[in-house]
């Protein structure tokens, strides 16, 4: 399950789906690694991506995307998580129990990896989050105690950090492209 932080201002959406800035290169990259083609999931020469044909194929490739924040200030209007206030986290006990079968978390950048250890109790200091293209075991606590009855108390999922695909990060496409195209053939999407 891919896990970012929370989306740009609507004035910035290209689509209501995840990553909707059409200046991120989320889809561009997706494009990349499977079908060689950073325009795949693009309208035609619209500044816009295709919703539809990317559920369709994180569907088909049993890939799931949530963000760490549902409710956050944009401090500065702008889509930067450094000025990310964050309000409220995921329920993440809610969302796993409708994805039961994931067994790795990937976060879009540092923000995101925060916010999710975060929600580890307790949480780990900052000196053990991975590095970008690291990974450890995340020893998530359920808190549900109906979901608690059904399986073990604590699910061991792993959590890799890939680079942001903000452009304001500074990685060249070819290397984020080449960073998410080895943890997908980790994940045997590939």
């Amino acid at each position: 399950m891919m896990m970012g932080t929370f989306p740009p201002t609507a004035d910035k959406w290209s689509m209501r789906f995840h990553y909707p800035n059409f200046y991120n290169d989320m889809w561009r990259i997706y494009g990349r690694v499977f079908f060689y083609d950073a325009d795949y999931f693009r309208v035609g020469d619209e500044k816009r991506f295709d919703p539809e044909r990317i559920r369709a194929f994180m569907f088909e490739r049993g890939i799931a995307s949530c963000p760490t924040v549902v409710q956050a200030i944009r401090e500065t209007g702008n889509a930067s998580d450094k000025n990310l206030t964050v309000v409220t986290t995921v329920d993440l006990d809610s969302i796993l129990s409708q994805v039961p079968k994931v067994e790795a978390l990937f976060t879009t950048g540092g923000k995101a990896t925060e916010v999710l250890l975060n929600l580890l109790d307790p949480p780990p200091v900052k000196s053990k989050y991975p590095k970008t293209n690291q990974c450890i075991v995340y020893p998530y606590q359920w808190h549900n105690e109906d979901r608690v009855s059904s399986m073990e108390a604590v699910n061991d999922l792993t959590l890799y950090r890939l680079p942001s695909t903000s452009r304001a990060y500074p990685l060249a496409l070819d290397k984020k492209v080449a960073a998410y195209k080895e943890f997908f053939k980790e994940m045997g999407k590939l």
